[in-house]
């Protein structure tokens, strides 16, 4: 019988082995953090506020937005902070929470994706009808589903990656606990438990990824029949950027979680999982909203609002200081 030694915990490679070089990547994803934490949190604001912007389109990328603000948060300010103070440990506990949490967020994003797309189906396609098919009840539903199906699927992913021990190397090939590095390291003798979250989540992915399909095919053909390039112009403009996001979110995601892990860790596998990681909830605000005009409207009526109650708030504050030394002036000459 060979004998193995349990794994207490995993080491992150990281970015970098060079410390100055770690401590300079450390930086430039606090910033990136920060970019991607403040745009989407003004997307949050706007579209919770603003009455203009009561729509389903954009109830869906609020909740886009507060996944990717989770999403983004899970790994990179543990990815700052290891870069700080160059501590690159994670105990197992800790790595299983990154997984449920990553998955749990990732699947959760697909299906908000895919609840997207068929918003654009109805509005394009069956405009009529679109105000009574996408009502109040069925936003809440297919949000309710969206969130409770990616924790449900990221619960039984953890299970099974976490349903043994690990043995043999603890050094993690990335700077978060990916899957092919844990499967690598695994020396569970549940294969099946295991391999069951990997298939559910390749069946779940598929059946999102069809129904983007789908939803698309029928939405350039109806596109393609409107008589105006303005018409055309304006419909592709809804659509083209949830379709490359969607796809830049999928292509990413299947090259971190379905390659083949590798003993020797590449710089393509690092680079992926950067982009994976940092580059869609960065890029989501800009591709989808603060260049909408809607949005940009609506961020011009928040400044208007807040600089008017400032100013108002400096009209009663410069009263009460008038009234405030009048009064003091005639108790003076009483």
């Amino acid at each position: 019988m060979t004998n193995v030694t349990a794994i207490s915990g995993f080491i992150f490679m990281g970015i970098s082995d060079v410390q100055e070089l770690q401590t300079l990547c450390g930086v430039f994803f606090l910033i990136m953090y920060m970019a991607a934490l403040t745009s989407n949190l003004i997307i949050i604001t706007l579209s919770t506020l603003d009455l203009h912007l009561q729509t389903p389109m954009y109830f869906f990328l609020k909740n886009l937005s507060l996944l990717d603000v989770s999403f983004v948060s899970v790994t990179i300010p543990n990815l700052v902070g290891n870069s700080l103070t160059h501590s690159n440990f994670i105990s197992i506990p800790g790595c299983a929470v990154q997984v449920f949490l990553l998955s749990s967020f990732s699947a959760g994003e697909v299906f908000i994706l895919t609840a997207m797309s068929y918003d654009r189906y109805e509005a394009i396609c069956s405009p009529l009808h679109y105000d009574a098919i996408m009502n109040g009840s069925t936003l809440v539903l297919m949000e309710g589903v969206s969130w409770a199906t990616g924790v449900l699927f990221g619960a039984i992913y953890t299970a099974g990656k976490f349903s043994g021990p690990f043995c043999g190397s603890n050094v993690i090939p990335q700077f978060f606990c990916d899957v092919p590095s844990l499967l690598r390291i695994s020396c569970s003798e549940r294969l099946m438990l295991i391999y069951t979250g990997l298939g559910i989540g390749i069946y779940l992915g598929m059946y999102c990824f069809t129904c983007v399909v789908i939803s698309y095919f029928y939405i350039f053909s109806t596109v393609l029949k409107i008589p105006t390039n303005k018409g055309q112009s304006k419909a592709f403009a809804t659509c083209i950027p949830h379709l490359t996001v969607f796809t830049v979110f999928i292509a990413t995601a299947c090259f971190v979680y379905l390659k083949p892990p590798s003993i020797v860790p590449s710089i393509t596998d690092r680079l992926f999982a950067v982009l994976y990681s940092v580059l869609p909830p960065t890029l989501n605000p800009l591709i989808y909203s603060l260049r909408n005009r809607d949005v940009k409207c609506a961020l011009r009526r928040l400044q208007q609002n807040l600089c008017a109650r400032y100013s108002l708030h400096l009209i009663l504050q410069n009263l009460c200081r008038w009234y405030s030394v009048s009064h003091a002036t005639r108790k003076l000459f009483s």
